[in-house]
């Protein structure tokens, strides 16, 4: 039979074995932990993607909006020249 000195190859089949589970079950772990961070990463990137959708929006319409008020800011200027030219008109008749 085998020498009592040393393990029996039973015993060191079983132990290769639990040194395998071991690893199987670390492995396996860090596998399910990289999914977990996939996970993660995925809703922020989906966050990330929503928040910048709204904000792109958000610069749309601030930048329509900054149009709108330089378009008013123009028709404002040219009315108040032209109320400045009139008043001037007037003036200059009561002068002379």
């Amino acid at each position: 039979m085998g020498s009592t000195t040393g393990p029996s190859r039973l015993e060191t089949a079983a132990s290769r074995l639990k040194t395998a589970l071991g690893a199987l079950e670390t492995a396996v772990a860090r596998k399910l932990e990289n999914d977990r961070q996939q996970v993660v990463v995925h809703k922020q990137v989906e966050a990330l993607q929503a928040d910048r959708s709204r904000l792109a929006e958000d610069l749309d319409r601030s930048a329509d909006r900054v149009a709108d008020l330089e378009s008013v800011n123009r028709e404002v200027a040219r009315r108040l020249d032209l109320t400045m030219d009139a008043i001037r008109g007037v003036l200059a008749r009561y002068e002379s």
